[in-house]
């Protein structure tokens, strides 16, 4: 599947030679817009992977708009676009969460490459956001795991390892996962061990 990216620029001249220079490199072009609020507009419809936008432009600069989009779409990157190079520039994008900073005029062998490096931290991040909601998922599941365990211990007087024993022997025999088995348990008490087992030696 092809990255989806919108240009962002007041002068259609140039959104129109970004497009070309893009689609030339295998991009789709998502769609474009001539300032600040109707790129936020745009982004928030479309969800891009990657914003492409000028610093200066009427209603709203780029800096201004990348603050407000990197808050409401978190998984769009931003490629900044200017015709200055001023240190407080290239300061102000980095703290807007800009992944990376042209300086125009732009040329396809500058383009391209700062394409592929901004699509490139995209992929790192969204990786690194999956990674932690795994993690934060297995947590969850370990916790439940251990709560249930406790109640397993409580209602049939065994010890911690008799009673998770007990409840990877159902988990096992029934094919539900220990995690799910461990939410049941949690939720309809420890005789939903009683009753599982009961299924599987019926």
């Amino acid at each position: 599947m092809r990255n989806a990216i919108v240009v962002v620029d007041d002068d259609p001249i140039i959104r129109m030679d970004i497009r070309e220079m893009l689609e030339e490199g295998g991009y789709l072009v998502a769609g474009e817009a001539k300032n600040g609020e109707e790129a936020i507009e745009l982004i928030a419809r479309v969800k891009p992977d990657l914003a492409i936008m000028d610093i200066k432009m009427p209603v709203m600069n780029g800096i201004k708009a990348s603050h407000i989009i990197r808050k409401l779409q978190q998984d769009t990157s931003v490629l900044l676009l200017t015709a200055y190079s001023q240190k407080e520039l290239v300061k102000d994008a980095r703290e807007a969460g800009v992944a990376a900073f042209l300086v125009k005029p732009v040329s396809e062998e500058d383009l391209l490459p700062a394409v592929e490096i901004a699509l490139s931290q995209k992929e790192k991040m969204d990786s690194l956001k999956q990674d932690i909601k795994l993690l934060k998922q297995s947590i969850e599941e370990r916790k439940n795991i251990e709560k249930a365990k406790g109640l397993v211990m409580q209602k049939h007087a065994l010890s911690e390892e008799k009673a998770y024993a007990k409840m990877r022997e159902v988990s096992m025999a029934t094919r539900i996962p220990l995690a799910k088995l461990a939410t049941d348990i949690l939720r309809d008490g420890a005789e939903v061990l009683a009753g599982a087992g009961e299924r599987t030696h019926g």
